[in-house]
């Protein structure tokens, strides 16, 4: 958090030390019409740049977190308010 895009690049995480019987809800679209991937543990998901990076979980857990695209600029995130997702 916050949920944001990003104009330049993709992101992609690996999810892992999620308990059993647990998920992450990983959210895709653009804020005004979002929807969600749910993940287990050891799984991977690749956002593309006019997409929503957030994600949570319904416990505790860890990942990996990876940029690919023009890195130059690091403060360029596009934040989107929590009121405003839909």
């Amino acid at each position: 958090m916050p949920p944001h895009t990003h104009d330049r690049r993709t992101e992609a995480y690996f999810y892992f030390d999620l308990p059993p019987g647990q998920k992450v809800f990983h959210y895709m679209g653009q804020g005004h019409e979002t929807r969600y991937i749910t993940m287990n543990n050891f799984e991977a998901v690749i956002s593309p740049p006019w997409s929503v990076h957030s994600g949570s979980g319904t416990a505790g857990y860890s990942f990996i977190w990876g940029m690919a695209g023009e890195n130059l600029d690091y403060t360029d995130m596009d934040i989107i308010n929590i009121p405003d997702i839909k």
